[in-house]
């Protein structure tokens, strides 16, 4: 049975947590491998007073999520606690989700490469000189990586991918890396989704514009009134093409008959004297010459 210190300490956290949920319907969800407790003091500071970040061990969180929504009725967090797998936080926020997640992104610090991490990016060793003596020629050997003895020391003839992206930093890897004083990762809080207001969705819908909604909007209303012509089906976005083109099939045909309204008068007098209009527009062309 846990100790009555345990047990105040986790009734604390749940609290914590139940009041959160109380007064926000904004928050992130959170990665948080490699992130250092300086690091993450940083975050917290700069984040307030509009955000606040709460770690925890997951079976906590979702047993406190779970408990409050029974609690109150209030299931609108459900779909956050199932997301709550793997080294994850929680970021309530009453701030802006843009600013916010642009806030957290400015903590990031360089970290070595280190045995098993898993790259979030291709590190590439340039080429050229690496300062290196000859000696040590056997780390290159291993990641067959070519090179040349040049002045005395060891300098690599093409660039080449020592860490994939996604795949486990060898022994190797990192023991070269580190010698040639490279710090290829950045690790900080990663937004993996937002949570607003009973929905989750990923944080890349947050890097979509009020320009990219317009151009996405009007591709698809140009589609509707594309396909809405060819079916001969009417809809609010053909109204304008049609009467243009019922506009056009009527001018056509008192251009071609002895019918006429006001509207094509003045399309009639171009067809049976062009010159006037030209005169009229002014439309000599002046060229000035050189000797």
């Amino acid at each position: 049975m846990p100790s009555a210190t345990a047990l105040k300490s986790k009734q604390q956290y749940n609290d914590k947590l139940c009041k959160l949920l109380d007064e926000h319907e904004k928050a992130f969800l959170v990665h948080a491998d490699n992130v250092g407790s300086r690091q993450f003091m940083d975050i917290r500071t700069a984040l307030r007073p509009d955000s606040c970040i709460l770690m925890g061990k997951n079976t906590m969180m979702r047993k406190c999520i779970r408990d409050y929504a029974e609690r109150t009725g209030n299931h609108a967090w459900d779909v956050l606690e199932q997301k709550l797998v793997g080294n994850v936080g929680i970021v309530f926020t009453k701030g802006e989700l843009t600013e916010v997640r642009a806030k957290i992104a400015e903590y990031v610090v360089p970290a070595p490469a280190r045995v098993n991490a898993v790259a979030p990016l291709d590190v590439v060793v340039p080429a050229g000189p690496t300062g290196m003596e000859p000696s040590q020629t056997g780390f290159f050997q291993v990641l067959n990586i070519a090179t040349k003895i040049n002045k005395g020391t060891i300098e690599i003839l093409s660039d080449v991918t020592v860490v994939t992206k996604g795949e486990k930093v060898s022994s190797s890897a990192a023991t070269l890396l580190g010698k040639m004083g490279f710090t290829p990762f950045f690790y900080g809080l990663e937004t993996l989704e937002v949570y607003d207001k009973g929905n989750m969705f990923s944080v890349k819908v947050l890097d979509i514009s009020d320009d990219d909604i317009a151009t996405m909007f009007g591709a698809g209303v140009k589609n509707i009134a594309a396909l809405s012509l060819a079916a001969n089906y009417p809809t609010v976005a053909a109204v304008p093409h049609a009467l243009i083109n019922g506009y056009k099939n009527i001018l056509a045909l008192s251009i071609g008959t002895d019918y006429t309204f006001p509207l094509a008068e003045k399309v009639k007098e171009y067809l049976a004297n062009p010159g006037a209009f030209a005169a009229a527009s002014g439309g000599g062309g002046g060229g000035g010459g050189g000797g």
